[in-house]
């Protein structure tokens, strides 16, 4: 049997985490599309407990994108200095508030978000999987990058970009737009670098449980 390839039918041995995560919200504590976007753009390279943490501050001062597209770099930073990269985030978050102008503009399409500053494949995956629209794609975040190897769905790299593809090649579409997110989630609570295997759902599936065991 092929290691990596549709051979396998992985739609039915990837269903316990499927069911298990299903409808689950993104760990990132947002309470409508606006604050989703900024927030997402703000995450690339930290983590959504720090995003979480300066979010309820900066959304006092900039409700909206409205609000956001009439300010300025400077005005913005104090409020995600705390933040990774800050600098290069306030130039794309106030380029994407001039850009888009109200919330009711922001788009839901793959072509149109990637299009903004500061959004690539993955954060236009999560903002539309949030958003509830059909994928076009399948989230690729860190905890995916390196559980989907380690089941043995693919063979191991760290571009993103690539596993995304590589995973669009032997998934059923059917399930795009959940299936990154449940393979995050199991990355995030079990399949951690240091495994918790004896509580996967998915162990007797996966490559590394069978090697490790």
């Amino acid at each position: 049997m092929d290691l990596f390839g549709k051979t396998n039918d992985w739609e039915t041995k990837l269903a316990p985490i499927l069911e298990k995560y299903k409808g689950e919200k993104h760990p990132l504590e947002y309470k409508n599309l606006y604050q989703l976007l900024v927030m997402v753009v703000l995450s690339a390279q930290d983590s959504d407990a720090n995003i979480n943490k300066i979010a309820p501050a900066l959304f006092e001062i900039y409700p909206n994108m409205e609000s956001l597209s009439v300010s300025n770099i400077d005005a913005l930073i104090p409020h995600i200095s705390k933040i990774r990269n800050f600098g290069n985030k306030a130039n794309w978050l106030i380029e994407i508030a001039q850009t888009v102008q109200k919330d009711e503009n922001i788009p839901l399409t793959m072509e149109n978000l990637t299009a903004l500053k500061g959004i690539g494949r993955k954060s236009a995956n999560v903002i539309m999987r949030e958003a509830g629209v059909p994928a076009e794609g399948i989230i690729a975040d860190l905890h995916v990058i390196r559980v989907s190897p380690r089941i043995g769905l693919i063979p191991e790299t760290q571009d993103g970009n690539k596993v995304e593809k590589q995973l669009m090649q032997i998934l059923s579409k059917t399930i795009w737009g959940e299936i990154g997110m449940a393979i995050s989630f199991l990355g995030r609570e079990i399949c951690r670098p240091k495994p918790k295997c004896e509580e996967c759902p998915i162990n007797t599936i996966c490559q590394y449980y069978k090697i490790n065991r």
